[in-house]
């Protein structure tokens, strides 16, 4: 049996949100431990869940995607993130982050 890939999903939207869940969804093996709709609500579902990975949407209120990837990269040990944004201006620092 594959073990599932545990991920929290962080987006203002919650259109966005729920359609990355579904379409996760069909991919099944993927367990979405949580949603959060801002910077700090993200940083409080990664601490409380451990995820494997974050989808991190990059304009955000509270704290930016950006902000809130450098946080999580302190971590001891941190999940992966995936950034999610319709803005292929951000593209460059999603890599550099």
């Amino acid at each position: 049996m594959s073990a599932l890939l545990r991920v929290v999903i962080v987006d203002d939207e919650a259109l966005a949100r729920e359609d990355l869940c579904y379409q996760l969804s069909e991919l099944g093996e993927v367990d979405v431990l949580a949603q959060a709709a801002n910077g700090p609500d993200a940083l409080a579902a990664v601490e409380a869940h451990r995820p494997d990975v974050v989808f991190l949407d990059v304009q955000m209120p509270g704290l930016t995607g950006f902000e809130v990837a450098r946080r999580l990269l302190a971590m001891p040990e941190p999940p992966s993130v995936v950034f999610v944004t319709a803005y292929d201006q951000h593209a460059i620092e999603a890599f550099e982050v």
